[in-house]
């Protein structure tokens, strides 16, 4: 697979074949970059080569149900919930030899990075999160919402019926091109830009993972095995690590305002508005500002 970052790499982690990119010093400080629905590692394109010439050891992997990351058994649940996508992280770092790294990203991505950085720490030398403080739980996602901010989420309403999967099924391609309009209302992307991200999307698992994240959200049952992290993750555990949260000025997708988060980072903390029209895909937009956070943390 031709990608901007060269040849993509493969590695077995935890229950997964992982495809990712590597990119910079085998030597560097690790930085993994996390990308979420519905994007893929194309969103770090531009982001990876400034993190790699400043030094660091760049990670980019297409999380489950995405590109080239396959599941190593047929039998194992398509699971979508942020306990299992967030330790798909941790066992990538182990399976990479990686014990502690800078984790940044947005969406599903800043959601398994904040994950990571509250549950184990150790495994976070510092983060970027774009929107903020996104760790959630069944309960507390099953408190209703003033009418427009439910409008916010009709994709997720729609993803809790037949008729959505299978929409999502036949209009993939479509489905998530509206996404991207509708989350970045002034991104002028092209169609080539989208569908070389699109094709990630031809993943055999990637339906799957996407309905059963956006069921669970709204009270699908789990994995038992994820049943004692899921606690801990529903009484929102701060976050001690080194952090900057970034928003876009322009971002059409739901988030909260940063004074409603700021209080889950107890270490250093920064919060930053990156201006210009920037919408959700933060990383792929304003791919300098996102980069100059990472390093900018990383001397925090």
């Amino acid at each position: 697979m031709s990608t901007p970052f060269g040849a993509l790499k493969q590695v077995d982690a935890g229950l997964l074949s992982v495809g990712y990119a590597e990119v910079g010093s085998a030597d560097g400080p690790a930085v993994l970059l996390l990308h979420g629905w519905p994007y893929d590692i194309h969103s770090f394109a531009e982001v990876t080569p400034v993190l790699a010439a400043a030094g660091y050891r760049v990670i980019v992997p297409f999380i489950r149900g995405y590109g080239t990351t396959r599941f190593l058994s047929a039998d194992t649940v398509r699971n979508g919930q942020q306990a299992a996508v967030a330790t798909d992280v941790t066992a990538l770092m182990d399976a990479l030899g990686i014990q502690a790294a800078i984790l940044a990203g947005f969406d599903w991505g800043a959601r398994s990075a904040d994950v990571v950085a509250a549950l184990w720490p150790d495994r976070c030398k510092a983060l970027v999160s774009v929107s903020g403080y996104l760790i959630g739980s069944q309960a507390a996602n099953a408190a209703p919402l003033p009418p427009q901010a439910e409008l916010a989420w009709w994709y997720q309403f729609y993803f809790a019926t037949d008729r959505g999967r299978a929409g999502y099924e036949k209009y993939r391609r479509d489905f998530s091109k509206l996404i991207w309009q509708l989350a970045s209302p002034k991104w002028a992307f092209d169609d080539a830009t989208f569908a070389r991200t699109a094709a990630a999307f031809d993943n055999p698992d990637h339906v799957a993972i996407v309905i059963h994240n956006y069921r669970w959200r709204l009270g699908a049952a789990g994995e038992p095995q994820y049943d004692d992290l899921e606690r801990r993750l529903a009484g929102a555990p701060v976050i001690s690590v080194p952090a900057i949260t970034l928003e876009g000025d322009a971002n059409g997708a739901p988030h909260a305002d940063a004074t409603a988060y700021a209080g889950k980072f107890t270490g250093k903390y920064e919060h930053r508005v990156i201006g210009g029209g920037v919408g959700h895909n933060l990383p792929q937009e304003a791919p300098q500002a996102f980069a100059q956070a990472v390093i900018d943390v990383d001397h925090f």
